[in-house]
């Protein structure tokens, strides 16, 4: 069995979820800071061997009118390193379209304070991004 990694790749820090085992449910994992991106592919890696992780969902922060932008230019190349470094992973975009905004929604709601602590912001997005993929190829 195995499972499916999402992540919030930003330019300073990068959210990371798992699915569990029936890929039905994204689950926080941990937010890594990005730079440098040697460490943070190693990370990802590493988590992936650990947690049997097949295909990765990233986040690709396009604009409102769907075009590709500079972020998710950024986003692209990174993920570039992903496949370099780890072929045996799938890798997979999501429309990210303001999930940052929805989950800064869900922590007031959970009455968290994710203003002095933006990666909780980033690992709520990765469970969006990961989930939003889940509940359309379940």
């Amino acid at each position: 069995m195995h499972k499916i990694m999402g992540l919030d790749v930003g330019t300073k820090r990068i959210g990371i979820a798992l699915s569990d085992f029936l890929l039905l449910t994204a689950q926080p994992c941990e937010t890594i800071n990005r730079e440098p991106e040697a460490d943070a592919v190693k990370k990802i890696a590493e988590l992936c061997k650990n947690n049997n992780v097949e295909k990765i969902v990233v986040g690709l922060p396009k604009n409102m009118n769907g075009t590709i932008g500079e972020q998710a230019k950024d986003c692209e190349n990174f993920s570039n390193l992903l496949k370099i470094n780890m072929p045996q992973c799938e890798i997979i975009f999501e429309d990210e379209r303001l999930t940052s905004r929805q989950a800064e929604n869900i922590l007031a709601m959970q009455g968290k304070k994710y203003t002095k602590n933006k990666g909780l912001v980033d690992l709520k997005s990765a469970c969006i991004i990961l989930q939003q993929y889940l509940d359309r190829n379940s």
